[in-house]
């Protein structure tokens, strides 16, 4: 086993926004996928390794956006997000933010899955409320 130096800080990987949009004026193509990862879920780690392996080239950009009335901060759900080995880089965005940034983009490169997610916390609180009934 190694030492501290084996230790990688996945939290440097969140950008800020005029990072991001750096990014996507940048040479390589960027794979914007954007969502509230509130909880983070194993679907949402699969949708990730799915575009990693479709687009190997380009940059993956994770931006995390808030829904309603989330669970967890926004902080602590980009720390988490950044540390998927899949993910490039992460930046948290409000829905305007989110729309220029969109608008630099190729649609092609766009994952978006704020949709999915009432009804993936609709499973996960049904799930858990059948193991607390157990």
């Amino acid at each position: 086993m190694g030492g501290d130096s084996d230790v990688v800080d996945t939290r440097t990987k969140i950008i800020t926004p005029e990072a991001a949009l750096e990014l996507a004026r940048g040479a390589r193509p960027v794979a914007l996928i954007t969502g509230y990862f509130d909880v983070l879920l194993a679907a949402h780690v699969r949708a990730l390794a799915g575009v990693r392996e479709r687009l190997p080239e380009a940059i993956l950009l994770v931006a995390v956006a808030s829904p309603e009335q989330p669970l967890l901060e926004v902080r602590a759900r980009a720390e988490m997000v950044a540390a998927l080995g899949v993910v490039d880089y992460v930046v948290s965005l409000d829905e305007g933010q989110i729309d220029r940034l969109l608008a630099q983009l190729p649609a092609a490169c766009v994952v978006r899955l704020e949709a999915a997610h009432q009804q993936s916390m609709r499973e996960l609180i049904e799930h858990v409320q059948r193991r607390q009934s157990t």
